[in-house]
């Protein structure tokens, strides 16, 4: 029975993961239907936006009225947000149902894991069965634009929304025949409203503002700012009614949770590092070494791949390792990788990208499902949807925040230099040579400051765990 639910968890994980990165094939043929290639960005960013902001209310409707029914009532939403965005006709009515799409996706990734949680009480079973899902979310990195391109060819455009469909329902209907939840019974919940409220209203408007701000270079704009400081102001509001709340939306002992802390930092940085590979790995292919389209899309493929291999290795790993040592491993990992990637030129050879690429899949999947398994070992089982929720929010955060600051120093080294064809084709006889070599030059640099960013995030990663095992280790010894 465990394996059916397992199955029908890993479908409902593919079909949201997917959909973070399936519209690229087809934005050309989107916005040829629909027009409005000025608002193509918030196709991307509308779905991150309200999954980020919708998964620490999911932990929590979880942890109050059962895992089950939240999550059938998140991927019903899901799927309407997919039906919707399947009959759009116009750019922004596609936008405003990726957002439905997203606050359906919100509920997938925290309950998933929770459920793991539930399910399998061994730890180095639950590890394992984390290891897939994780490794579920790294293929559909790669499967998305690949299906997606297929779909447009073949097809179109509407269908990358209508596939979910079927396969959503059928993980539907395996959780609601085969899943039976034991809830425990409170007399009466108490639904934090106002807190709710003011979390999805200040996480939204901090980031608007960091989405914003990255893509015109605005940071110093009124709108900007008075976004920024709404949304601190608004954070210390959420901090003051969730002292008062029964049940509050975030327990505030989470953060105080040492363990918990430890292990969302951690996933701060990693994250941060992982959006800059998927942004700039591409433009370094293409802006510096000339590839094609194509081929910049395949520079990423060992990721995934090697994400998978990592996490399946975590899983058997845990219980002859300790989570601290594989967390060390993971890390020291991504250190190796982004030091390879530091160093890259216009000169280096093509397969050093694609070995650095393959690391740092293989050390977030070392990382990823002892994440998981760390996380829900250092909560009670009443908070455990909670504290999941909340550090897949601040993985989604972290890429947000990683994707402006990277953003800010790229076009620094970049856009600051003025010149009027970095915008450019690069196709052959595009533009003059002596034209050519210098924007490759600038582009090289740009991603060079990038990629020296995440060696920083790699090595802070990696001191970080150093300190997580010396702690664990001093807690042993008293």
């Amino acid at each position: 029975m465990r394996l059916q639910i397992m199955i029908a968890l890993m479908l409902s994980t593919f079909l949201a993961a997917m959909e973070g990165t399936i519209v690229s094939t087809a934005v050309p043929r989107i916005t040829s239907d629909l027009a409005g290639f000025e608002q193509v960005s918030w196709v991307y960013a509308i779905y991150m936006l309200a999954t980020a902001v919708s998964a620490p209310i999911y932990g929590k409707l979880a942890d109050l009225f059962g895992r089950k029914n939240v999550l059938l009532i998140g991927i019903g939403i899901f799927l309407l947000g997919s039906t919707l965005c399947g009959v759009a006709t116009s750019m922004w009515q596609l936008i405003v149902f990726r957002a439905i799409q997203g606050l359906g996706a919100g509920s997938v990734m925290p309950i998933t894991m929770t459920i793991i949680g539930d399910l399998y009480t061994e730890q180095t079973a639950r590890a394992k069965a984390q290891g897939w899902i994780s490794a579920v979310w790294g293929l559909s990195g790669v499967a998305g634009p690949l299906v997606g391109g297929f779909l447009v060819d073949t097809l179109t455009w509407r269908y990358i929304f209508f596939l979910n469909l079927p396969f959503g329902l059928v993980s539907f209907f395996m959780l609601v025949f085969l899943y039976k939840e034991k809830l425990a019974i409170k007399e009466k919940h108490h639904i934090d409203y106002p807190g709710a409220l003011i979390f999805s209203v200040g996480t939204i408007a901090l980031l608007y503002a960091l989405l914003t701000g990255s893509q015109n270079q605005s940071w110093t704009s009124p709108v900007t700012i008075s976004l920024i400081v709404f949304a601190l102001v608004t954070y210390l509001g959420f901090v003051s009614v969730e002292k008062k709340s029964p049940e509050p939306l975030i327990p505030l002992s989470l953060f105080t949770n040492r363990n918990v802390t430890k292990i969302n930092l951690l996933t701060l940085l990693t994250n941060g590092i992982i959006i800059s590979m998927v942004v700039y790995l591409p433009i370094w292919s293409q802006g510096v070494l000339g590839e094609s389209a194509t081929m910049a899309g395949f520079v990423l493929t060992p990721m995934p791949v090697c994400w998978t291999i990592g996490s399946i290795l975590a899983g058997n790993l845990l219980g002859k390792l300790r989570a601290e040592q594989l967390f060390i491993a993971g890390t020291a990992v991504l250190t190796v990788a982004t030091t390879l990637l530091s160093f890259l030129s216009a000169h280096s050879a093509g397969y050093l990208i694609y070995v650095a690429v393959g690391l740092i899949g293989l050390g977030m999947g070392l990382i990823s499902p002892i994440i998981m398994v760390k996380i829900q070992s250092s909560v009670a089982v009443d908070k455990r949807g909670t504290a999941v929720a909340l550090n897949t929010f601040t993985g989604t955060f972290s890429q947000t925040f990683g994707a402006a600051v990277f953003g800010m120093l790229f076009n620094m080294v970049t856009v600051a230099s003025g010149h009027t064809n970095l915008g450019a084709s690069f196709e052959h006889g595009s533009i003059p040579v002596a034209q050519l070599a210098q924007i490759r030059d600038l582009l090289a640099s740009g991603v060079h400051v990038v990629f020296t960013g995440t060696l920083v995030l790699a090595i802070a990663s990696f001191v970080l765990t150093l300190m997580i095992a010396k702690g664990n280790r001093v807690k042993q010894t008293h």
